[in-house]
C-alpha cells in the first residue's frame, strides 16, 4: 500500500504538504511544553505544590497547558488559511 494518489497524472496539492508541515511544527512545540511539565513534575513534586494566586503551580501550569493548546490551534488555523502559492493546474 502506499501513499501516491489514485490517479498518478494529477498534481499533489502542495498546500497539504505545507499544513501536515505545519501542524507538525507546532505539535513539537506543544510536545516539549508538555514533556517540561511532566519532567518537572518528575523532578521535582514539591516545586509543583508551590502555591501561586491560591492555587498550585500544578495547577497553573495545567491550564497554562491548555490555554497553549487553544492558542497553538487557533495559530494553525491561520497559517493554513493562507493560500499556496504554487497553484495546481487541473
Amino acid at each position: 500500500m502506499t501513499a501516491e494518489p489514485a490517479n498518478s497524472n494529477e498534481p499533489i496539492d502542495h498546500s497539504i504538504k505545507r499544513n501536515a508541515r505545519y501542524g507538525l511544527m507546532l505539535f513539537a512545540v506543544y510536545f516539549a511544553f508538555y514533556g517540561s511539565f511532566i519532567g518537572l513534575n518528575l523532578a521535582a513534586p514539591k516545586v509543583m505544590a508551590t502555591p501561586i494566586a491560591g492555587m498550585n503551580l500544578a495547577i497553573v501550569v495545567g491550564f497554562s497547558l491548555i490555554l497553549a493548546a487553544i492558542g497553538l490551534a487557533l495559530l494553525y488555523m491561520w497559517m493554513c488559511a493562507k493560500p499556496s502559492h504554487q497553484q495546481v493546474s487541473r
